[in-house]
């Protein structure tokens, strides 16, 4: 036997081609994107919200339990107007009948409020004002009857009385027939009227004559009532909404504009009080407080002076 004979067979074997790694670095590269993502995600939701908001967040990873219980600045509350937090509610009641209310952040003073608030109405009542005048000024059928419309602001509002005058009564005589001019004059109120969310008071005033029909069981008090709510149905006519109508009433002689001469022909009036909310309130109450802690209101009859 040769020695060729004896020589080792050995067989090689070549891998061709292939991965290393195999599909390894995808699942790498997809969880880079993914982060790139929620980090671009994270830096836009910081430049949108507010500096309150995050300063919540902020606290409440700080101290997540006081945040829930209590509430307050740190609850990301910058755009809420009531606070978070479990406030006791009843703490308030004492504080509401003082006039103010404290919260974590300041004193709200109610009394200065409402103060604020009466000043407001009484500007819009005043422009109400100015407006009925350049009214009657623009209608030249009506600018001979101006001296008999007096116009003034009373603690209850914006009144309107519309007097007679010996030569140009209101009224036919012991009748609630209105004569012409003095329908113009309440059509051209009822208009303006309605620019205004205020509700009205009606009355109507007589002088101290008695009433010629008196022995029938009529007097100055049916009268009066009768031309108030005559007076009422013109404004209605004149374009004022129904609704806004809150009281009509006869006061007779009780009130009179010239108490020297009871009977003057000025006394005989219908007075048109505008409303503020104040006065509506106390009318819708029948006198009492609206509510607990605010100081009742004393309403003035509408003709005095």
């Amino acid at each position: 036997m040769s020695d060729d004979s004896q020589q080792p067979i050995v067989i090689k074997r070549i891998k061709k081609g292939g991965d290393r790694h195999g599909g390894v670095w995808k699942i790498a590269y997809a969880d880079f994107v993914t982060a790139m993502m929620a980090f671009f995600l994270l830096m836009w939701l910081l430049g949108s919200t507010t500096k309150g908001d995050l300063k919540g967040i902020a606290d409440y990873f700080a101290t997540p339990l006081k945040v829930a219980l209590r509430g307050g600045s740190g609850s990301g509350d910058s755009s809420s107007v009531i606070q978070g937090g479990g406030e006791d509610l009843t703490r308030l009641h004492g504080q509401h009948k003082r006039g103010e209310i404290e919260s974590p952040k300041k004193t709200i003073n109610l009394q200065a409020l409402k103060a604020e608030l009466e000043r407001k109405e009484k500007e819009k009542l005043q422009d109400l004002k100015r407006k009925i005048e350049k009214a009657i000024e623009a209608n030249p059928g009506l600018v001979p009857f101006r001296n008999q419309l007096l116009l003034d602001i009373t603690p209850e509002g914006l009144r309107i009385q519309i007097v007679d005058e010996k030569n140009r009564p209101m009224f036919d005589l012991s009748s609630a027939e209105l004569k012409p001019y003095m329908r113009d004059i309440l059509r051209e109120i009822g208009k303006v009227l309605n620019e205004v969310d205020n509700r009205i008071s009606l009355s109507g005033y007589t002088d101290a004559t008695p009433f010629v029909g008196g022995d029938r069981g009529m007097g100055n008090w049916e009268l009066s009532a009768n031309r108030a709510n005559a007076s009422r149905r013109e404004l209605i006519a004149g374009g004022m909404a129904e609704s806004k109508v809150l009281r009509v009433v006869g006061g007779a002689s009780t009130v009179l504009f010239d108490k020297q001469d009871p009977f003057n022909p000025i006394n005989r009036r219908i007075s048109i009080v505008v409303l503020n909310k104040r006065t509506e309130q106390a009318i819708l109450n029948d006198g009492r407080e609206p509510e607990e802690g605010v100081e009742p209101v004393v309403a003035e009859a509408a003709g005095a002076r």
